[in-house]
């Protein structure tokens, strides 16, 4: 019962294979209380019956471009709980039309609209939050191995992981002075509605497995454990960084002998 008592937003669930419900669950199942609302009307259908697993709270529509939605989730909040403890941010957004091809094509809009929703979001929920955590607290967002190296489909949405790992430094260094702690999860590629969007998701997850250390992908519990750590006391002398949760792919620099021989065979194959 590791978060025994406190009380943590959970945004970005979308269905039951969301990583934010995995760490919603996790988070529940060690005592903590749940709030979890939902970004899009769209959504509402499969998220309230995950929330009435939980006893979740605040399952309201709260899009991170309306702040008069914003405003009433933390009212709401305030209102009924007085504080909180811990902000799990799970949100990205991209055209995944722009999620193929080339960087170098990005729209203006949609690199606005990327940051704005990926980005600004964190800024925006982590500012509105800090008044409310008045014994300190623990802020965790998403992030992905693509906001440090250029991965192949991941294109804006790479740039904007890498502002968000940024903002994250930012507001660690803001907010540490209040007690609270600002950090990030950098996870593995596993399938969930948002990465589906990526182009050749499937293909990337087949060779990542291949080319991790543990020789195997992350799972959701996997990364439902490091927010567990985040958010409880067992961190509590850690802010400020990107912890990766990838079965040990960023420590590598070169694909592993044996996949090497299978791919440089491929090659000659296709010659």
């Amino acid at each position: 019962m590791l978060l025994k008592g406190k009380k943590i937003l959970i945004t970005g669930v979308a269905n039951d294979w969301s990583m934010a419900w995995a760490i919603a669950q996790r988070a529940h199942e060690n005592g903590a209380e749940i709030a979890m609302p939902y970004g899009h009307p769209n959504v509402e259908k499969r998220v309230r019956p995950l929330a009435e697993k939980i006893g979740a709270k605040f399952v309201q529509e709260c899009n991170v471009q309306n702040d008069e939605q914003m405003d009433a989730l933390f009212d709401a909040i305030k209102r009924e709980w007085g504080h909180l403890d811990g902000v799990l941010h799970a949100i990205a957004f991209s055209d995944k039309n722009e999620l193929t091809g080339r960087y170098a094509d990005t729209t203006r809009e949609n690199f606005k609209n990327t940051m704005d929703i990926s980005v600004y979001s964190l800024v925006d929920l982590t500012r509105r939050a800090a008044p409310l955590m008045t014994d300190g607290g623990s802020v965790v967002a998403l992030t992905y191995y693509g906001g440090e190296k250029s991965v192949p489909n991941y294109n804006v949405m790479g740039v904007a992981k890498s502002a968000l790992e940024s903002s994250v430094r930012y507001l660690a260094s803001d907010l540490g002075r209040d007690k609270i702690r600002v950090n990030a999860i950098s996870a593995g590629p596993i399938l969930t509605l948002a990465s589906s969007a990526v182009g050749g998701m499937k293909g990337l997850l087949r060779l990542n497995a291949e080319q991790t250390p543990l020789r195997r992908n992350m799972t959701l519990a996997d990364v439902s454990g490091a927010a567990l750590y985040l958010f409880s006391d067992l961190s509590s002398g850690v802010t400020g960084e990107t912890h990766h949760v990838d079965c040990g792919y960023n420590s590598t620099g070169m694909i592993p002998n044996e996949l090497k021989e299978i791919l440089l065979k491929k090659l000659d194959e296709d010659k």
